[in-house]
């Protein structure tokens, strides 16, 4: 969230004070047509009013009541590898972040490049997705939400991610494995099928579909774009209003 600072607030306090003191003085020039003394009640007014907001304006900040508390919220994207998770959720993140509420982007290959070595059995994966869950849940005690994009194939991991983490919303960005393959650029799918990559979910891996996913994109039946737009309107439906 954004803080007013004390600066903002006497700009905010002179820039107001302009108006009103123009019409003290008008006012008080028509009722005793003498221009020294509107001016002399123009200034007095200003100093004691601009100080009297500044003081108005801390006192309300440190007052919670009537305030609204915008809860953290997860949004975590699954499905096979290629099938647009990282492309939409980079979109939705970008989009959030122009509502000014506290959002942090955490993707697979970013994670992956800080924490090398984790392996790609059922085991690692799962206990790299409690790693994952276990800093959302930090960043959620800090009041920041969170735009999640991982394979994260079983459901185990997505059932652990959810007790864990508040206001866990599954988006399922489903595409079809053909499709995938299509868009193969950087042949990672022809490596798994020649055996030089194992554990690679779709191909030498199960990767199970989402039995209770909140949000569903087919991008085989809409673009980016259009995907991105469903799933900002959830999030300002239910958490952003």
């Amino acid at each position: 969230m954004y803080k007013e600072t004390n600066i903002r607030s006497i700009v905010k306090g002179i820039s107001w004070r302009v108006v009103a003191t123009t019409t003290t003085i008008i006012i008080v020039y028509l009722f005793f047509g003498r221009l020294d003394l509107a001016i002399a009640a123009g200034l007095i007014e200003t100093v004691l009013k601009v100080a009297l907001y500044w003081g108005h304006e801390k006192i309300w900040q440190k007052i919670h009541w009537g305030k609204k508390r915008i809860e953290p919220f997860n949004l975590w994207f699954t499905g096979l590898p290629l099938s647009g998770k990282t492309t939409i959720a980079d979109k939705v993140y970008t989009e959030l972040e122009k509502l000014h509420i506290p959002i942090e982007r955490i993707d697979s290959k970013d994670i992956r490049e800080l924490v090398p070595n984790i392996g790609y059995s059922r085991e690692d994966r799962n206990r790299h997705m409690l790693r994952i869950a276990h800093l959302i849940k930090t960043l959620q005690n800090n009041s920041i939400s969170t735009v999640a994009s991982f394979v994260s194939p079983y459901r185990e991991s997505r059932k652990a991610i959810r007790e864990m983490v508040k206001n866990n919303i599954v988006v399922y960005v489903k595409a079809d494995i053909e499709t995938c393959k299509a868009r193969d650029y950087k042949g990672v799918y022809e490596k798994a099928m020649n055996g030089e990559l194992q554990n690679f979910s779709g191909v030498n891996d199960i990767y199970e579909e989402p039995q209770h996913a909140e949000i569903i994109v087919d991008t085989d039946k809409m673009s980016a774009d259009e995907a991105a737009q469903v799933i900002i309107s959830y999030v300002k439906k239910h958490y952003v209003k």
